[in-house]
């Protein structure tokens, strides 16, 4: 059933979002699809260039076996039909950048067949996202147009870069649900090993397919938004076009299927070019390139070797540490964050310690813009600080204060608290000195608190400034309702 929410409200009655995703992965490999040249971000133009990049007379491809078994290792995580044959074809087409003429993909026969994601809303929900298809295809070169105002230069370090191309069913409707499900498919991705997820750099970018419908009627003729590289682009791309359309069609227009840009600096789409069709292309199979086989004892060994993937580790998150569904889904969003977590919560309070990784690291960490494996402060201190409140000897407040100390380089947490006599006051006679005090310099205040009980929170922030905020305040509120009669 649809979800009215997500309709869009027009002129004329509500409209349907339908969304289809391809979104190309970088393949993590440290040289080229079919060439053994350097794969890498940041080398000066054209110094990862081969003969076969450069597309010379008489260079032939040939296939690098580490991209191959990074494609089945994504497709085995993917939970999709693994095709032990596949084919290698020549799409056709020109541009400055791609000096064969042609791009080597996979059109057919590709080397990965159906499988699912399963994605969850912001409120908790699933729904699950159909994969129709992974195949290899190398990359094409880069054209620089602001070099020189009268020429175009050509940068061919990327080309023949390795490319997953993962094309999804038409199963989003809205454009939160487009940002999710490429959130979900990078950590799937990154666990896995197979991509970096990078997508300032380009490694993982989405060709958004829109179209809208009246609910329940047949698919809309949709546009292809070509190469948004952020989630927030991703949702305000499928925003923009999809009212763009609505209002097309609500004037008796018709809807031009094209691919398009996105243009984050005025938040619009605009045309770019007709959209081809795969007759277009004119693919047949590659000559050069012999079809690809696979044993499947070896596409068995890769699916024994997959590491534990982001949905069965939140479930083992809840079950062995009982966090809360929305705690573990935080920690699993990244498998370095979530391997700090299970180095810092052994043997201590899970959901103290969960607490502090996902908070006061994480808020530090993103201030700093930082990444988890460069926190400056391990999981062995943040259980150090966990076990320093568990053991009574400083206050949750306290321990904000021994935090920033520990962030600014000042040591170990116990030994921090020691060098600045950070350690709760617990001692009875002490407190119940300073709450008899209290209680006979405010008698008015006392009064309202045998009245009404709740109100005892203002003896006890009393005590804990009399105290620097050392005071236990577990024992403060047990000596306080004894001494107020409670």
């Amino acid at each position: 059933m649809t979800d009215t929410s997500k309709l869009i409200e027009g002129r004329t009655g509500q409209w349907e979002i339908v969304l289809g995703l391809e979104v190309h992965a970088q393949v993590a490999s440290n040289a080229k699809l079919f060439s053994g040249a350097a794969v890498g971000f940041g080398a000066g133009p054209n110094q990862q260039v081969s003969l076969v990049d450069a597309a010379m007379p008489g260079m032939l491809p040939v296939i690098n076996r580490h991209c191959v078994e990074q494609a089945v290792k994504t497709g085995l995580g993917l939970k999709a039909q693994i095709n032990l044959r596949s084919l290698f074809d020549r799409k056709n087409y020109f541009y400055p950048d791609l000096p064969q003429g042609y791009q080597i993909s996979q059109f057919k026969d590709p080397i990965v067949g159906e499988g699912e994601v399963i994605v969850e809303r912001d409120d908790g929900t699933t729904f699950t996202v159909g994969i129709e298809r992974l195949h290899l295809e190398q990359d094409a070169g880069k054209s620089l147009h602001d070099q020189d105002p009268n020429a175009t230069y050509v940068d061919l370090n990327r080309a023949g870069t390795a490319l997953m191309e993962i094309v999804s069913r038409p199963d989003m409707r809205s454009s939160e649900e487009a940002a999710a499900y490429v959130k979900k498919l990078r950590t799937i991705l990154v666990y896995l090993g197979t991509c970096d997820g990078d997508m300032e750099k380009g490694n993982l970018r989405a060709d958004v397919n829109v179209s809208v419908r009246r609910p329940g009627a047949e698919l809309g003729t949709r546009c292809e938004i070509k190469n948004v590289n952020s989630y927030r682009y991703i949702q305000q791309a499928i925003e923009y076009e999809a009212r763009r359309q609505v209002e097309i069609l609500e004037d008796g227009g018709k809807i031009t299927q094209e691919t398009r840009l996105f243009d984050p600096t005025r938040v619009e789409t605009r045309s770019m070019r007709s959209k081809e069709e795969a007759h277009d292309y004119r693919y047949f199979p590659d000559p050069d390139l012999l079809p690809l086989e696979l044993d499947p004892a070896w596409v068995k060994s890769i699916d024994a070797s997959l590491p534990e993937l982001p949905d069965a580790k939140k479930a083992r998150l809840q079950s062995q540490y009982g966090l809360t569904a929305y705690d573990a889904g935080v920690l699993i969003i990244e498998q370095a964050r979530a391997d700090f977590f299970e180095a810092a919560a052994a043997g201590r309070d899970a959901k103290l310690t969960a607490n502090w990784v996902t908070n006061d690291l994480a808020a530090r960490l993103a201030a700093a813009g930082q990444s988890i494996t460069e926190s400056p402060i391990s999981p062995g201190e943040i259980a150090e600080l966990v076990a320093l409140i568990e053991e009574g000897v400083i206050s949750s407040r306290i321990a904000k204060d021994v935090f920033e100390r520990m962030w600014a380089g000042e040591g170990r947490p116990r030994a921090i608290v020691k060098a600045q006599g950070l350690q709760q006051v617990s001692d009875t006679g002490a407190l119940e000195a300073i709450i008899d005090s209290l209680i006979a310099a405010n008698p008015g205040q006392a009064e309202s608190v045998r009245e009404k009980p709740q109100a005892i929170g203002w003896f006890v922030g009393q005590v804990m400034k009399a105290t620097g905020g050392k005071a236990n305040p577990g024992t403060v509120n047990a000596l306080l309702k004894a001494r107020l009669g409670l």
